[in-house]
């Protein structure tokens, strides 16, 4: 049986903006923004994770940008898929956690190569400013992550 994620004080909040912005939409569609609303909050905390680890690493610790984005990507990784399961999407229970936990990493992992494939293009080749080209990277692998994981979560 799946669990309700749309009956929390996230929900009630984006209702009411809907409310009050005059928005009618179907309960699916509501659903959806509400889901999309708590993606952004968790995606957001993991990617301040990310982006703090890997400015830290690279600016003064001088790891090479690559390498530090795999260590400040692979964090974030593991609180983005507890806060994912916990908060985020309706996760199908009828999975194994086990099973989860590695589609998840898995398209994280893809996401990761996407992510160091933009730093390398950017970094190496086109000597882009490396927090830039990472910004960059990090808004084009979260619409990935975003289909990926509610198609293989839920």
């Amino acid at each position: 049986m799946k669990k309700k994620f749309n009956e929390d004080k996230t929900a009630k909040f984006v209702r009411e903006a809907l409310k009050k912005l005059h928005i009618k939409l179907d309960k699916k569609t509501e659903n959806l923004l509400i889901q999309v609303f708590k993606f952004v909050i968790v995606g957001g905390i993991a990617t301040l994770l990310d982006w703090i680890l890997y400015y830290i690493m690279y600016k003064f610790i001088y790891i090479y940008p690559l390498i530090a984005n795999i260590i400040s990507f692979s964090i974030s990784a593991v609180y983005n898929y507890t806060a994912s399961i916990k908060w985020v999407f309706d996760v199908n229970e009828n999975k194994s956690k086990k099973r989860m936990f590695i589609e998840f990493m898995a398209f994280s992992i893809i996401g990761l190569l996407l992510t160091e494939l933009l730093l390398w293009i950017g970094i190496d080749n086109l000597h882009m400013n490396a927090m830039l080209i990472k910004i960059i990277a990090t808004a084009i692998v979260m619409v990935f992550n975003f289909v990926t994981r509610k198609m293989f979560l839920e």
